[in-house]
C-alpha cells in the first residue's frame, strides 16, 4: 500500500491532490448517451477502494454519468470509510437529461434554478453535506449567460454547499469572464498526447490565474494505454460511446495507435505500462495539478498507478516528441515549454 504520494496544491484552495485521481465516467453503466456499455458495480466498488487503499485522494465523477448512478456507486464505495482515509470527491452539473429517454442526449442547461436543483440531487446521491470540488460540465446552451451561472457556483462556496468550484471544457474568453465574478479555483480540459491544444491557451492561463488544472481523458479514452488494437476498435459495442468516434475510426485510429506504440520503449525503461506514461507525460506540463484516469477494475487502477510518482526525463519527452511529430496524430504542442519544463 503506497499511502505517501506526492501531491500539488489546486490553484489557490487548501486541497492538495495526489498527482492522479480516479475518473468515475466507465462506472456510470449503459443505456444513456455517452455510457461505455454496462459495468458490473461490485467491480467499480472495489476498484475505487483500491485507488483509495493506494493513496489516490481524489475521485472525479459528475451528475450525468450513469444519469446518477455514478455518484451512487461512488458514495457505495466510500461508505464506512474513516473521514481520514476519505478521498475528495469532485463532481459536475449543467447536464440535465430526461428520466423517460435515457438514450437521448442531456441538454446543456445553466439556468440557476436548475443548478441548485442539480447540487441538491449531486448531494443526495453521494451523501455528502459539501461537494469538495463542483464544476460546469459544459457552456451552457439554454440562453443562461456564463457571467449568470458561474455567480451561483460562486454563491454555492459562500452558502458552504461546495468548497471549491470550477469549469470544465471552457475556453479562456470564458475562463475571464468567469474570473471577473468570482475565483475560478479549477479547470477541466481535455489534453493528452492526441489532443493537445490546451497546451497552447488553457494551460498558460491557469498558471497566469493561479488556478488549478485537473486534464480528462489522459489516455485518450483508451487509446494510449498499449492494450487497444485496431481490431479492439472495430469491434466495440454500440452501447459504447466510443464505437464510431473519430477517434476510433478510420483515417486516424492507425495513427493514434502507433504513438501508443511508440511509448513503450519509454515504459519499459521506467518499468512501468505504456499507459502511466501516457498520463506521466500530460503531468508533464507546467499548470497541471493532476490528470483524471478512469479504472473499471483494480487491476486497472494497477496499470496507470505508477503515474502518480513517474517524472520523464528529457530524453523521454523528446522522443515522445519525436513520435508525435512521425506519426502526425493529433494536434497541438509536441512537448512541455522546454524553460520551465
Amino acid at each position: 500500500m503506497n499511502t505517501m504520494l506526492p501531491t500539488r496544491r489546486l490553484g489557490r484552495t487548501g486541497i492538495y491532490l495526489t498527482r492522479v485521481g480516479f475518473g468515475a465516467w466507465a462506472i456510470g453503466g449503459g443505456g444513456w448517451a455517452y455510457a461505455w456499455g454496462n459495468q458490473d458495480d461490485a467491480a467499480s466498488v472495489a476498484a475505487i477502494r483500491h485507488a483509495a487503499e493506494s493513496g489516490i485522494n481524489w475521485i472525479d465523477t459528475a451528475a450525468v454519468y450513469g444519469l446518477g448512478h455514478s455518484e451512487e456507486v461512488v458514495a457505495a464505495a466510500l461508505a464506512g470509510l474513516p473521514e481520514t482515509d476519505r478521498p475528495y470527491v469532485f463532481t459536475k452539473g449543467g447536464l440535465v437529461w430526461d428520466p423517460a429517454d435515457r438514450s437521448a442526449a442531456p441538454q446543456r442547461v445553466g439556468a440557476p434554478t436548475s443548478l441548485r436543483t442539480e447540487v441538491e440531487g449531486s448531494l443526495r446521491r453521494l451523501r455528502v453535506e459539501r461537494i469538495d470540488l463542483y464544476q460546469m460540465h459544459w457552456p451552457a446552451e439554454d440562453g443562461t449567460p456564463l457571467e449568470e451561472y458561474w455567480q451561483v457556483f460562486t454563491d454555492l462556496k459562500r452558502e458552504g454547499k461546495i468548497r471549491a468550484a470550477g469549469l470544465s471544457n471552457h475556453g479562456i474568453l470564458q475562463l475571464e469572464a468567469a474570473e471577473e465574478i468570482g475565483t475560478v479555483d479549477a479547470i477541466q480540459p481535455p489534453f493528452n498526447l492526441i489532443h493537445r491544444d490546451a497546451a497552447e491557451d488553457v494551460l498558460p492561463w491557469a498558471r497566469e490565474h493561479e488556478a488549478g488544472v485537473i486534464v480528462y481523458s489522459p489516455m485518450a479514452s483508451g487509446l494510449l494505454t498499449g492494450a487497444f488494437t485496431a481490431a479492439r476498435a472495430a469491434r466495440l459495442e454500440p452501447g459504447d460511446w466510443r464505437a464510431g468516434h473519430p477517434d476510433f475510426t478510420q483515417p486516424a485510429v492507425p495513427a493514434n495507435l502507433a504513438l501508443a506504440e511508440a511509448l513503450r520503449p519509454v515504459a519499459e525503461r521506467h518499468g512501468v505500462t505504456p499507459a502511466a506514461v501516457a498520463v506521466a507525460w500530460t503531468l508533464a506540463f507546467p499548470g497541471v495539478t493532476g490528470a483524471i484516469v478512469g479504472a473499471r477494475t483494480p487491476g486497472q487502477v494497477d496499470g496507470w498507478l505508477p503515474a502518480a510518482t513517474l517524472e520523464l526525463k528529457d530524453d523521454d519527452l523528446s522522443g515522445i516528441a519525436a513520435a508525435i511529430r512521425a506519426t502526425a496524430a493529433g494536434s497541438g504542442p509536441v512537448s512541455p515549454p522546454p524553460a520551465i519544463r
